[in-house]
């Protein structure tokens, strides 16, 4: 069976660039109304891409002081989105760490039955104060215990989903897709992940990552095969070579500088207060990722340009672009097509989730020049083979296992 490169689309606002809610022509508050991402949708499976992402955070977000955020809940949205779609997958983020796992298994089981087998949940851990603050917590909780939380969260609901026998969708259970670098989150992918969420720079270093999760899932009597990698890609495109670098250089313009320090401070967890975008981040301010809260694969990313590069402060805001440390690829259709080939072929990816630099421009110059030269160069499917996530995604539908009645107690 041929390879194929599969594709997600993350409908994140209004794009993943911090100032793309200011980009000329495009409707800022559109992410408040489920028109903006039903069109999106729809254009994806158009374009037969595998899945649409909608990531999310159970936080009331300060950042919507200089930005558009995540303003509708993922199931929501997808809900309305299975019923105006027929193949296409539907991925949402949902909390391990601040929900319960039997509604959780009911909510999705039923979107996965419903949509007649495309959803897929994107297990997250909620890394930030944010979240715990407005759970009444006065801390996030430790990361490693986060991350024991998540891999039994998980158990239980897949024993739910195995229980319901009536309602099993046509692939079995939603895919599990997770994200995570740090050693956790490695080792909760290997366990349970179908879908892994990735966010290197560095093609070697994705390799890598990908050998060592496909390892890990067999060390878990898992078929390696069945471990679909897809690390984060935001694209910016234009017609010319020039065209698109001054795309990207409008878009750094349009970046609240407020927005970029505040989301930094966050990755790195350091106070910016009184440095000069002239200056590079004193390295005596930077702390071990597992001390400084968060993500530690955002803050893994960031250092790793920090220590290759050696920007000032300003340099590194306009790398990020607000968009948190996902790799940036900017050109014509061929040129971004020569670099997901490249990454495809060398191993290094199974795909990738592509971050549009801005919603829903930027994904109509995907999905109607981008496309079709992956499709010419025969990496991406022509038509749908199934109707299923799994089945796009090239993964078996899972044995059904005898249930526990103590794995359908909700964890502590």
């Amino acid at each position: 069976m041929t390879r194929r490169l599969h594709l997600n689309v993350n409908i994140l606002n209004a794009g993943v660039f911090g100032g793309s809610w200011r980009f000329p022509g495009t409707d800022a508050l559109a992410s408040y109304g489920v028109d903006h991402y039903t069109a999106i949708a729809k254009k994806a499976e158009a374009a037969k891409l595998d899945a649409v992402f909608l990531a999310d955070g159970p936080l009331l977000d300060p950042s919507i002081r200089h930005r558009t955020g995540n303003n509708l809940e993922p199931t929501t949205v997808l809900a309305r989105v299975a019923a105006q779609t027929e193949r296409i997958g539907l991925i949402g983020t949902l909390s391990s760490s601040y929900n319960d796992p039997v509604e959780i298994a009911r909510r999705l089981g039923d979107l996965d039955h419903v949509s007649g087998g495309r959803f897929g949940w994107n297990v997250v851990t909620t890394a930030g104060s944010v979240a715990a603050r407005n759970f009444g917590r006065s801390d996030e909780p430790d990361h490693a215990l986060r991350y024991r939380r998540a891999a039994n969260f998980v158990e239980r609901v897949v024993a739910a989903w195995d229980g319901r026998t009536e309602l099993r969708s046509p692939q079995g259970r939603p895919v599990i897709v997770q994200a995570g670098g740090s050693e956790d989150g490695k080792r909760l992918a290997a366990r349970v992940g179908e879908v892994i969420f990735s966010a290197d720079q560095d093609m070697e270093k994705a390799r890598a990552f990908r050998d060592e999760l496909r390892s890990g899932a067999a060390g878990f009597g898992r078929n390696p095969d069945e471990i679909v990698v897809l690390p984060g890609l935001s694209t910016v495109l234009g017609s010319t070579e020039e065209e698109a670098r001054r795309r990207r250089e409008l878009l750094d313009e349009l970046l609240p500088d407020a927005y970029a320090r505040d989301r930094l401070s966050g990755q790195l967890g350091i106070s910016l207060d009184g440095l000069s975008d002239d200056e590079p981040i004193p390295t005596d301010l930077l702390r071990d990722p597992i001390e400084a809260g968060g993500s530690q694969t955002f803050n893994r990313v960031v250092r790793e340009i920090i220590d290759r590069e050696q920007p000032t402060l300003g340099q590194l805001l306009k790398k990020l672009s607000g968009g948190g440390g996902h790799r940036i690829v900017v050109g014509t259709p061929e040129q971004v097509a020569d670099d997901v080939e490249r990454w495809f072929r060398f191993g290094a990816a199974d795909g990738f989730n592509v971050m549009p630099d801005v919603l829903p421009s930027g994904f109509d110059d995907f999905a109607d020049h981008l496309v079709p030269e992956l499709r010419r160069r025969g990496l991406i499917r022509t038509d749908y083979d199934g109707t299923t996530l799994r089945g796009h995604l090239g993964i078996g539908v899972p044995e059904v296992r005898a249930v526990d009645e103590t794995d359908l107690v909700s964890a502590s």
